[in-house]
């Protein structure tokens, strides 16, 4: 089975997965936003700069595909590890252990919110 019939049967029946289909943007500008967490691994994931890009993460997600709540948020960023394909994707663009770092950062912005 491919991705996107993946996230279909797992998810079609959800409210998000219809605004994502709305919405969908296809570009890989969320890519990029995994290059520039690559940049700020040698910070904490606490750290204000990290909290932002985690911010500007959640805004690019509702902005182009679904509302993107702390929740669903939070679970992404456990996705981004527990998923080969994610964690490779992300450690791809952003060095390895990038998909990590982003799953932590999250943790600690869900925590403050």
């Amino acid at each position: 089975m491919n991705y996107q019939e993946e996230v279909k049967q797992r998810f079609g029946n959800t409210k998000e997965y219809r605004e994502y289909l709305s919405r969908r943007n296809t570009s890989n500008d969320i890519m990029v936003i995994f290059e520039e967490f690559g940049k700020l691994m040698n910070l904490k994931p606490n750290d204000l700069e990290v909290l932002s890009k985690v911010k500007k993460l959640q805004d690019f997600i509702t902005n182009n595909y679904y509302t993107c709540s702390n929740e669903i948020l939070y679970n992404l960023g456990q996705m981004y590890v527990l998923d080969e394909r994610f964690k490779t994707n992300i450690d791809n663009k952003g060095g390895i252990g990038c998909a990590e770092f982003v799953k932590k950062a999250i943790e600690e912005y869900c925590k403050l919110k």
